[in-house]
C-alpha cells in the first residue's frame, strides 16, 4: 500500500499545471515533429505565464506584458486564452478539493461547539420555518455543461488522489487519468455554438438538483435531527426551489410549454430516485416472517403472494415494497406519460399526492419500531423519508415571476375588451384600485373564448391556465409563489390577483383564497424605501387580510440586490436593503403576521453576493423568523453546488446561519444610534455614486466603450436578453450585464464606488467603533475589500483606452481612480490592515495565485476589442473574444 499524496491547494494546482503542461506539448500527436510544435507551443505559454507573475512581483520589466502580447498573432492569442482559461478552471477545482479535504470545523459542527441553539429551540423554529435555495437561470455561468461534467470528473479524481488506502502505483494510474480528463477539457469547445434555449437551461438545473440536492439535502436534515435529538415526523423545513421555466421578466423565450416542461422533468428525476431506492429498500430488506415480526400495517400494505417471488412469500418487507414501486410505476405513468425502465410486478394504483407514498414508508417505519428494529430505520429508509418531505414528487418547487408593466397592459386589455372601462391605462392610482376590488369581489371573468387577445395577454393567460393544471396534478407544492418585479404601488398586487383569478389561481368570495402566494419584489432604492407604505396598504384590505390567514398568516416580500446597487450603489443598496427589511419586520409583527424574506442575490458582491453565512448572520431581528429564501445564480450555481459535497456544506451553512440568526441573534449597533451615521453616510454614497453613473454626461457612452459589453450581449450564454427594452440607457440595461462588464474590465465599479467618499466625509474616528460592534457593517466592508482585491486599475486604465472620446475617458477614468484609492485607504483605515486581505491569508492566497493569468486574459481581451471595434469581425477573432470573457469570469468566479 502507497501512502495518499494529500496534497495542499498549491501542490495539487502544481500537479494539474503540469499535467496541462504535458496536453499542451502533446495535443499535435507523439512523433518528433509534432513533439517539438507542441513545446513551442508549452514554450510560449510558459513565457508569458513567466512574465505576468513577474510583472506581479516585481512590477514591470523592461519589455511590458502587453506589448509582448500585442506582437502575437492570432493563433498565438488563442493558444494562450485557451492555456490560461483551463489553468484558471483547474486552479478552481484545486481550491474546491482543498477546502472539502479540509479538517476544520463546518457549520453544523461549529453549532454544535457552541451549543448555542437547544433541541427544544431548534424544533420549534424548524417545524414552522421555510429554508430554500432558488436556483435561477441568470445568464452569469458562462461554462457548458461538458465543461462542468469535465471538472466533475477531476474533481472526483483528486479525492481518489487523497485516499490513504491506495494501492502501490495507484496514484500513477489516477495521474493518467487525471492527464486523459485534462486532454478531453483542452479539446473540448469552451463555449456554446449556439444560444441556450430555456429548456437547455432547465436541463442544467435539474443535473444541479439531481447531481446535489436529490442526495445531499435529505442527509443534512438527518444530521441535523441527530445533533439535537429530533424524532417524530418528518419536518419538511427545507425546500429546494427554482426559476427555471418560470420566470418570464424580460424573457419572451419563457411559455406555458416550458413551465410543463420544467415541472414534468423534476417529476421524471423525483420519481426514478424514489423508484431506484425502494427497489433498493427492497433488496436489504430481506427480514423474514420466521425471524421479524410486522404489523398488522405492514401487512396488509404488503404485495399479495402472486406479485413476487415464491422466495419472497415470507418476506412482508420486500412484498410491502413491491407496493410502493407498482404504485410509483404507476404514479410516473400519470404525471409523466410513461412508466419507468424497470417494469412493476403488477399494475397498482397511483399515488394521487406524495404524502400517500410517505404514509406508506410510515408503516414500514412503525412496523420496524414496533418489533425492535430501530437501528433498520436509520439509513436508506430514514433518508428516503427526508427525501419525499423536502421533494414530494415535483422535486423543487416552481416560481412564477413577471414584470407588473406585463401585468397591467394585459389587465388594461382584458378589462377594455369586456367594456367594463373605455381605458384602464388612464385610470389614477386610486380610481384602478377601487375597479380592481370591485372586480376580484365576485365570480366574473373577463376573459371570453370568443375574443382574440394579443399575443402577450394570450402568453400570460396561458402561463396561468398551465400553472393551475400542474397544481392540480402535482400537487400545492408545486408552484407556490408568484413574484411581481418592480412592485410600485396596490395596483401591482391587485392586477397580477385579477390575472390569477382568470385562470383559476384565485377564487374570490368572504374568504379568498389563492393557490400562489403573490410576492412584491422591491428592487430600486426608491421602491426599497416605499417598501413599508406599500406593504402597510395591501395588509390593511379586508380581503387580503383573509387571504394572507388562510396562507398560514405569512406574507412574502422579496428583495432585490442587483438592481438596488445598479440604482444608488452598493452601501446604499445595502443600507436601504437592511432598512426595508426591519420596517416591514416591524410592520408584519404589528398586523399580527409573520414575514418571510426573498432575498434575491447574485454571485458578484455587486448583486449581493459574498458570504451566504455572514450575510443572513447580519441580518436585522427577527427577519428569519419564518425561514429565509435566497436565489443562487449563474456561475455560482456551479460553484456552489456542483460538487455533493461542497453542496452538502454550502446548504448546512445556511440552516445553521438562519437559526442562529434567529434563535442566537447578534447585537447590531446598526439598529441602535448608529443608525443616523449609516444613514448618513448612505446618503453621501448615493450622491457621489449618482454623480458618476447617472449625472455625468457620456458615462453610458463610456460604460459601453470601455467594457466587453456590446460583445458580452452576443454571447450563447442565457435564453433571456441582455436588456429589457431596446433602449441603451443603463436604466434600462439588466444588472447582471451592467456588474458582469465591470468586472471583465477589472474595475468592480457596482461593489465598492462611492464607499470611500462616504467615510471621508463621515470621519475614520467616527467609523472605527461601528466596525467594530456591527456585524452589518463589517460585512459590507469585507465584502468590498474581495471586489478591491481582484480589481486592477493598470488594466482597467487600459480598457478605457478603447473608449473613442480620450477627453471623456481621462475625466471618467480619473474618477473613478481618485475614489478607488480613497475606498481602499478607507478600508485599510477601518480594518487596521497594511493591506487589503492581509487578516485572510487563504483567500489572499487563492487569489493572488489566479491573477497573473487573468491579467494576462485581461490584456489579450482588450487587444482583442481593439480590433474588433476597429473593424475585424472575424471568427477567429470573434471566438478569442468569448473565450477571453469565459476565462476572466473562471478566474474571477464571483463575477455577475
Amino acid at each position: 500500500m502507497s501512502p495518499s499524496l494529500q496534497l495542499d491547494s498549491h501542490q495539487t494546482i502544481r500537479l494539474l499545471g503540469r499535467l496541462l503542461g504535458i496536453v499542451i506539448k502533446e495535443q499535435y500527436g507523439t512523433g518528433e515533429a509534432e513533439l517539438k510544435r507542441g513545446q513551442h507551443d508549452l514554450d510560449l505559454v510558459e513565457q508569458i505565464r513567466r512574465q505576468s507573475v513577474g510583472e506581479h512581483r516585481s512590477g514591470v520589466g523592461e519589455v511590458p506584458l502587453d506589448r509582448s502580447l500585442f506582437e502575437l498573432d492570432p493563433r498565438e492569442v488563442a493558444l494562450l486564452i485557451r492555456a490560461f482559461s483551463i489553468f484558471s478552471q483547474l486552479a478552481n477545482i484545486a481550491d474546491d478539493h482543498w477546502i472539502r479535504s479540509e479538517k476544520g470545523p463546518g457549520a453544523l459542527q461549529q453549532l454544535e461547539h457552541h451549543m448555542r441553539v437547544s433541541a427544544k429551540q431548534a424544533n420549534t423554529y424548524l417545524s414552522q420555518a421555510l429554508i430554500s435555495p432558488v436556483i435561477t437561470a441568470h445568464p452569469t455561468e458562462v461554462r457548458r455543461k461538458s465543461i462542468l461534467d469535465r471538472e466533475a470528473d477531476i474533481a472526483h479524481l483528486l479525492e481518489r488522489l487523497d485516499d490513504a488506502n491506495l494501492h502501490e502505483g495507484e496514484d500513477a494510474e489516477i495521474e493518467a487519468e487525471l492527464k486523459r480528463d485534462i486532454r478531453t477539457l483542452w479539446q473540448t469547445r469552451m463555449f456554446r455554438a449556439v444560444r441556450i434555449h430555456v429548456t437547455d437551461e432547465i436541463e442544467n438545473a435539474i443535473a444541479v438538483f439531481a447531481r446535489t440536492f436529490v442526495t445531499q439535502l435529505p442527509l443534512v436534515k438527518r444530521r441535523i435531527a441527530k445533533l439535537y435529538g429530533l424524532g417524530g415526523p418528518v419536518v419538511p423545513y427545507m425546500r429546494p426551489g427554482s426559476w427555471v421555466g418560470g420566470d418570464r421578466d424580460g424573457n419572451p423565450f419563457v411559455t406555458a410549454q416550458t413551465l410543463d416542461y420544467a415541472v414534468r422533468r423534476q417529476a421524471e428525476v423525483m420519481l426514478d430516485h424514489y423508484l431506484s431506492e425502494v427497489n433498493t429498500l427492497g433488496s436489504e430488506l430481506s427480514l423474514s416472517e420466521e425471524f421479524a415480526g410486522t404489523s398488522v400495517a405492514l401487512k396488509a400494505l404488503a404485495a399479495a403472494p402472486e406479485y413476487v417471488s415464491r422466495q419472497q412469500v415470507d418476506e412482508p418487507y420486500r412484498r410491502a415494497l413491491v407496493t410502493c414501486y407498482s404504485r410509483l410505476a404507476a404514479t410516473r405513468k400519470v404525471l409523466c406519460g410513461r412508466g419507468p425502465t424497470l417494469a412493476p410486478r403488477w399494475e397498482a394504483e397511483p399515488y394521487e399526492k406524495p404524502e400517500e407514498f410517505a404514509a406508506d414508508l410510515g408503516v414500514i417505519v412503525d412496523s420496524l419500531k414496533e418489533n425492535g428494529d430501530d437501528d433498520l430505520i436509520d439509513g436508506r429508509l430514514h433518508t428516503l423519508q427526508e427525501a419525499v418531505g423536502a421533494f414530494g414528487f415535483h422535486l423543487a418547487t416552481m416560481d412564477l415571476r413577471q414584470n407588473s408593466a406585463v401585468h397591467e397592459r394585459v389587465v388594461d386589455e382584458l378589462l377594455t375588451s369586456a367594456g367594463v372601462v373605455p381605458s384602464y391605462s388612464a385610470l389614477s392610482e386610486k380610481e384602478r384600485v377601487a375597479l380592481l376590488l370591485k372586480e376580484l369581489s365576485g365570480p366574473r371573468l373577463l376573459r371570453s373564448p370568443y375574443r382574440t387577445y394579443s399575443e402577450e395577454t394570450s402568453s400570460e393567460l396561458e402561463i396561468g391556465d398551465k400553472a393551475a393544471d400542474l397544481c392540480r396534478r402535482f400537487g400545492d407544492s408545486a408552484i407556490t409563489n408568484y413574484v411581481i418585479s418592480h412592485t410600485e404601488s396596490i395596483s401591482d398586487f391587485l392586477e397580477t390577483a385579477i390575472v390569477m383569478k382568470e385562470t383559476g389561481l384565485f377564487t374570490p368570495g368572504e374568504r379568498p383564497r389563492a393557490a400562489l402566494r403573490i410576492v412584491p419584489l422591491f428592487e430600486t432604492i426608491h421602491d426599497l424605501r416605499a417598501s413599508d407604505d406599500i406593504m402597510r396598504a395591501w395588509l390593511d384590505m379586508p380581503f387580503v387580510r383573509a387571504l394572507v390567514e388562510s396562507q398560514g398568516a405569512i406574507q412574502e416580500a422579496m428583495i432585490g440586490y442587483s438592481d438596488s446597487n445598479k440604482d444608488g450603489g452598493y452601501l446604499t443598496s445595502n443600507w436601504e436593503i437592511r432598512t426595508s427589511i426591519a420596517r416591514l419586520t416591524y410592520l408584519a409583527a404589528a398586523r399580527g403576521i409573520k414575514m418571510r424574506f426573498f432575498h434575491g442575490r447574485g454571485g458578484a458582491v455587486g448583486r449581493g453576493g459574498g458570504s451566504s453565512f455572514d450575510a443572513i448572520r447580519a441580518l436585522p431581528c427577527n427577519a428569519s423568523a419564518s425561514g429565509i429564501r435566497i436565489t443562487e445564480q449563474g456561475e455560482v450555481v456551479a460553484s456552489k453546488y456542483g460538487d455533493p459535497e461542497l453542496g452538502r456544506r454550502n446548504l448546512e451553512t445556511i440552516i445553521v446561519a438562519a437559526m442562529l440568526s434567529e434563535l442566537n441573534h447578534d447585537t447590531d449597533a446598526a439598529d441602535g444610534e448608529a443608525a443616523i451615521l449609516l444613514s448618513m453616510m448612505s446618503d453621501v454614497a448615493f450622491k457621489s455614486y449618482r454623480a458618476l453613473v447617472y449625472e455625468t454626461k457620456g458615462f453610458d457612452t463610456y460604460f459601453r466603450e470601455s467594457t466587453p459589453l456590446p460583445e458580452i450581449s452576443n454571447l450563447k450564454i442565457g435564453s433571456r436578453p441582455a436588456s429589457r427594452t431596446a433602449s441603451e440607457r443603463i436604466e434600462d440595461l439588466r444588472a447582471i450585464p451592467w456588474v458582469f462588464s465591470w468586472a471583465q474590465a477589472r474595475v468592480m465599479l457596482p461593489g465598492w464606488y462611492g464607499f470611500g467618499t462616504a467615510v471621508s466625509e463621515m470621519g475614520i474616528e467616527h467609523l472605527r467603533p461601528l466596525y467594530k460592534t456591527s456585524p452589518f457593517f463589517r460585512t459590507t466592508v469585507s465584502n468590498m475589500e474581495m471586489v478591491l482585491t481582484k480589481s486592477s486599475l493598470p488594466i482597467a486604465r487600459r480598457y478605457s483606452e478603447l473608449v473613442e472620446d480620450k477627453e471623456l475617458a481621462r475625466a471618467i477614468f480619473a474618477s473613478i481612480e481618485k475614489e478607488w484609492h480613497a475606498t481602499v485607504e478607507a478600508i485599510l483605515a477601518l480594518t487596521e490592515q497594511r493591506a487589503l486581505l492581509e487578516r485572510s491569508p487563504k483567500l489572499l492566497s487563492s487569489i493572488r495565485l489566479r491573477l497573473p493569468y487573468i491579467d494576462a486574459l485581461n490584456h489579450l481581451q482588450v487587444d482583442l476589442l481593439r480590433r474588433r471595434r476597429a473593424g475585424d469581425d472575424s471568427e477567429g477573432t470573434s471566438r478569442a473574444i468569448h473565450m477571453s470573457i469565459n476565462g476572466i469570469s473562471a478566474g474571477l468566479r464571483n463575477s455577475g
